[in-house]
């Protein structure tokens, strides 16, 4: 078999760290950096496995101050109009136009993204600020007619207070700014706590929310940053001067967090965890199958939560389809995500590169059959893996879990219903796909009895979502929207007002007291 190629040999911790700290200061970023060994939040990299700085965690203390700083600024925030609202996030994008390519390289630092899916990161940080400035005039509510007369009938949104966001490593940026530009627009303050593996991204983020609020006059303190592990994450989840509560992350903990924000009446909006399928018909474009496939179950190493983890074939197209994933697999350049040409950087950490072995193990107990998967030995404290195709006899446990790691589990089938309901036997519900050339099999999974998740696409895969449309899942991926369409209304409070303009009091539905 050939190997898959490495790319050039790995940058040195020492170099990675002249990279952060010149990101970090073309930024605008003043926050002191500890040495390796020092107290604090520990920064590393999975690209060589170093820890790079430590950073200064937010006490407790400090994390009640940022929530009260972020509830003051808000009453002020909710009667700013939204257009100047607006104009906030509209100096936020245009300085990540300017430092994109400074954010971009601590996303690759920290998560071990490739530079252009870091770069397109930043680029859907720019998109959402584009889409928020436009919405900002667009907060539209409606008119109802009334039954009675000399009556107006109408809804309005209105601010709904602090917004806590929690985000995970792998879309350390993007996710933060899908939240904070729909929540600052519509009238909130943030307080955000990021993955506890990317502290120097965060810091990045903040430096320039913190210049856009300087520059266009807006409250200091409408978003805030708190550092930490899973206490004052906890801490944020349980403070009742928190109206919303967007938390991005596994199963298990939003688990743990819906229970606790729903026990104080507070409003939770969950992007968990993700179990993708894509169906490949008798009719699909192999090709285009296959580029699709290959990008969603290989980019960003397996670890979107969008990421290709199921191939449903068809068993007339199965064999010819393995066979060029696998051999696509064998020409991806492996190695240093900073490195011109490299398509598959790094495992976050040992415990990813673990459960990938482990998951492998299982499915190969099941009666699995694994191609790939074997690690690259580019240094002792980094975890390069070859992405590993795996063609299973059933949709077996191991199957209806999913692994952070790039995992592709092949499945066949005989007719499109048994290819649907292997793809909604799966406890999530984020995204999906059906290649094909056939629109009735294209209009049936999109249909009410077809796939049951809240992403399902045709002749693409199943990650890379546009920020237009509304993102996010069901089941166990927790049911919330983000981004686009009108998930901006998970951030704002409705009113329903009548207003009786005429001299009359005529009682609904007929009813006449005295």
């Amino acid at each position: 078999m050939t190997l898959t190629p490495t790319t050039t040999a790995l940058p040195t911790a020492d170099e990675l760290r002249d990279r952060a700290r010149a990101a970090l200061k073309a930024v605008g970023s003043a926050v002191e950096l500890g040495q390796p060994g020092g107290t604090g939040r520990q920064a590393s990299t999975p690209i060589t496995g170093d820890v790079l700085f430590t950073v200064a965690e937010t006490t407790s203390a400090e994390t009640d101050a940022a929530i009260a700083e972020a509830a003051a600024a808000f009453t002020a925030w909710r009667v700013t109009p939204a257009p100047v609202r607006g104009a906030l996030v509209a100096r936020l994008g245009e300085l990540l136009v300017e430092h994109k390519a400074d954010v971009g390289t601590l996303v690759t630092v920290e998560a071990g993204k490739i530079t252009s899916e870091a770069l397109g990161e930043v680029q859907e940080m720019i998109d959402i600020c584009q889409f928020a400035v436009g919405l900002s005039r667009q907060l539209y509510g409606r008119t109802i007619a009334s039954e009675r007369p000399g009556h107006r009938l109408m809804e309005t949104w209105h601010p709904l207070g602090v917004v806590g966001v929690i985000t995970a490593f792998n879309f350390p940026v993007a996710v933060w700014a899908w939240n904070t530009a729909v929540a600052l627009v519509c009238g909130d303050t943030v307080v955000w706590k990021p993955s506890e593996l990317t502290p120097l991204t965060a810091l990045a983020c903040q430096a320039l929310i913190e210049r856009a609020a300087a520059d266009v006059g807006a409250p200091a303190n409408v978003a805030r940053l708190i550092q930490g592990g899973r206490e004052i994450g906890e801490q944020l989840v349980d403070d009742s001067r928190v109206a919303l509560v967007s938390a991005t992350g596994s199963v298990r903990m939003g688990q743990q967090v819906g229970p606790r924000v729903a026990q104080r009446f507070g409003k939770s909006l969950l992007e968990l965890g993700g179990n993708n399928a894509a169906i490949v018909t008798p009719s699909a474009d192999l090709d285009l199958a296959v580029r699709g496939i290959v990008f969603s179950a290989a980019g960003t190493a397996g670890q979107r939560c969008t990421t290709l983890r199921r191939v449903i074939a068809h068993t007339s197209v199965v064999d010819a389809l393995v066979e060029r994933v696998t051999a696509a697999y064998r020409s991806l350049p492996i190695g240093d995500p900073s490195s011109d040409g490299t398509l598959v950087g790094p495992l976050i950490h040992e415990r990813s590169y673990r459960d990938m072995v482990g998951a492998l193990e299982k499915a190969a107990a099941d009666g699995g059959q694994v191609t790939g998967g074997d690690r690259r030995d580019l240094g002792e404290g980094s975890f390069y893996v070859e992405p590993a195709v795996v063609r299973m006899p059933a949709q077996t446990a191991v199957v209806h879990d999913e692994t952070f790691a790039p995992i592709l589990y092949v499945l066949t089938y005989d007719t499109l219903d048994e290819a649907i309901e292997l793809n909604n036997a799966v406890p999530q519900g984020l995204s999906s796909a059906i290649f094909t050339t056939d629109v009735r099999e294209a209009e049936r999974f999109m249909a009410a009895d077809g796939s049951d998740c809240g992403i399902a696409n045709v002749n693409i895969g199943t990650s890379g979502a546009e920020i237009g449309g509304a993102f996010g899942g069901e089941k166990q991926t927790g049911g919330g929207r983000e981004s686009g369409s009108d998930s901006w209304k998970a951030y704002m409070r409705r009113a329903t007002n009548t207003v009786n303009y005429s001299s009359e009091l005529p009682l609904a539905q007929g009813v006449h007291f005295g």
